[in-house]
């Protein structure tokens, strides 16, 4: 499919009531792509997948666009809603120890590139602390300096490592065995074939 095609089935996937915070509408996005105003849509259609729950296939349609359109930002922030979506998210306030006091002497992306050990409270066959793995976005910020605080986005490696989190709970960050940072857990949504039976 080439780009208008892609935003066309994602803007199709999009209930005609829906607005923006601004009151944006869906006939506002069909007015863009009539327009080969591709790059306008594509934006617009991402605050339309923030503001609601659209399906996988609306971020995988935008996730293509954004790549045919060589909008490097764009298509990270897709691929990663799609991942979200297929794995979970949990939110956190997550603070880096500062340079001083930690391996990490330069800032992190914040465009998901990061896949950090989490302690998360789990234990190894043996009882020694067992690590998780989670891919780190972090929320409207394009970096975290060390020592930078800032809400992020977790998506785990194994979502069925953290069905026992909760929102409260501290966690710690690892890029070695040293603690990188601290996170207070704000949300946890994972999917519905992990969550534990209540």
């Amino acid at each position: 499919m080439d780009v208008p095609e892609l935003l066309e089935a994602a803007f199709l996937l999009v209930p005609e009531e829906t607005a923006t915070e601004n009151d944006i509408t869906v006939g506002d996005v069909w007015d863009y792509l009539v327009h080969d105003e591709w790059e306008i849509a594509l934006g617009l259609l991402e605050e339309f997948g923030e503001a609601h729950s659209p399906p996988l296939a609306f971020w995988e349609k935008l996730a293509e666009a954004a790549d045919q359109l060589q909008l490097e930002r764009s298509a990270a922030w897709c691929h990663w809603r799609c991942s979200e979506l297929r794995n979970g998210v949990i939110r956190a306030d997550l603070t880096l120890r500062p340079a001083a006091e930690a391996r990490r002497t330069t800032p992190i992306s914040g465009a998901g590139v990061l896949r950090p050990m989490w302690d998360i409270g789990l234990l190894s066959p043996t009882g020694g602390r067992a690590v998780s793995i989670a891919g780190l976005w972090v929320e409207n910020m394009p970096i975290l300096e060390p020592g930078g605080r800032a809400t992020v986005r977790l998506v785990p490696l194994t979502p069925s490592h953290w069905t026992h989190v909760q929102p409260g709970q501290q966690i710690t960050m690892h890029e070695d065995r040293a603690v990188a940072g601290t996170a207070v857990i704000l949300e946890v949504c994972l999917p519905a074939t992990v969550m534990p039976a209540r």
